[in-house]
């Protein structure tokens, strides 16, 4: 079957990958034509996947309006901050009934929807939309290495159909119809990310770590459950499992601006030295939102949302939160 990639950076690409492994063709789409005319030539996705080839099934391309035409399921791969103008402009050339497989995490700044709820709004009813997240680093995925993920629907059989089509000696799915759960757990755990690398970054140690790993996921799970999520998907892959990975993995683009602020740098100087987007960043202040009109208390993301906005330095933030108030230790 065809099956359309749209977005070329790491994480685009490697599923591209993957797909053309398991018998796919894959149109991926670059938003820059050079960019995808050097993947053409090269077979390699030289700026965010180096050294890797590309199997013979992707097929680089520019023209997202025909390659989503033609798709019988299309992979959104988009950063969450340019979704929706790139949903508007190929939702008139997307098929009624294709799925679409949303595989970016975060939230959209300003309405601070789920990244589901924006493609939900922008293409028809008949676009069952099913949600790909889990401890999964590209670079791993495009290597072949081991990988489990979740896909979340509330539309069984459209989950059903993207495990089947997904599935590979090295990428094992599992279903759950808790969009919410596993949106908020995808989008959330970057911000912990962040201050699991500030924590390494000022050299706070170990007991640090693991007690902000473990609030954190205490944090994500009141406010996933607040907003309609369950408790046990926040302990399981697009939770815990993700968080994990984001929190101690070196190649966690969060965990590293963390660790870079927690060592002094500025905001700015670190964003400009980075291609890929940290999704953490644009998330913090969401998160807040969120549980704000949930009427939930999110001590570390209100924190990190100090940090990341100059208001507060990182120690000082560390000691804020050392210093609330002592409570009876509850999820």
């Amino acid at each position: 079957m065809t099956t359309t990639v749209v977005g070329a950076g790491s994480w685009g690409t490697a599923l591209a990958m993957h797909l053309a492994r398991v018998g796919h063709v894959v149109p991926l789409c670059a938003r820059d034509a050079a960019m995808a005319a050097r993947m053409a030539a090269t077979r390699e996705n030289a700026e965010y996947l180096p050294g890797l080839v590309l199997p013979d099934g992707v097929a680089p391309t520019h023209d997202a309006r025909s390659a989503v035409a033609g798709a019988a399921m299309i992979v959104w791969a988009v950063p969450s901050h340019g979704t929706r103008a790139m949903l508007r402009t190929l939702a008139p050339h997307i098929r009624p009934g294709t799925i679409i497989v949303s595989a970016t995490k975060g939230l959209e700044r300003g309405d601070w929807l789920r990244m589901s709820q924006v493609i939900a709004q922008e293409l028809p009813t008949e676009c069952p939309v099913v949600v790909l997240s889990g401890p999964s680093f590209a670079e791993e995925v495009a290597r072949e290495l081991p990988t489990a993920v979740v896909a979340a629907a509330t539309d069984a059989e459209a989950s059903l159909h993207v495990q089947e089509e997904f599935r590979g000696r090295f990428f094992r799915l599992y279903a759950t119809d808790d969009v919410v759960g596993v949106e908020i757990g995808g989008a959330y755990k970057n911000v912990i990310a962040i201050a699991a690398g500030v924590v390494e970054g000022l050299g706070l140690g170990h007991n640090a770590m693991a007690g902000l790993v473990t609030r954190g996921l205490a944090e994500m799970t009141r406010l996933a459950v607040a907003l309609g999520g369950r408790q046990e998907t926040l302990a399981g892959l697009s939770g815990l499992g993700d968080l994990v990975l984001t929190c101690t993995g070196a190649a966690s683009r969060n965990h590293h601006l963390g660790v870079e602020l927690g060592r002094g740098r500025h905001l700015a100087d670190i964003l400009s030295g980075m291609r890929m987007v940290a999704e953490g960043v644009n998330t913090a202040e969401g998160i807040l939102a969120l549980g704000a009109m949930a009427g939930v208390e999110l001590p570390i993301a209100e924190q990190m949302a100090h940090v990341l906005a100059g208001r507060t330095h990182p120690m000082a933030a560390t000691e804020a939160l050392m210093l609330r108030p002592q409570k009876q230790e509850r999820a």
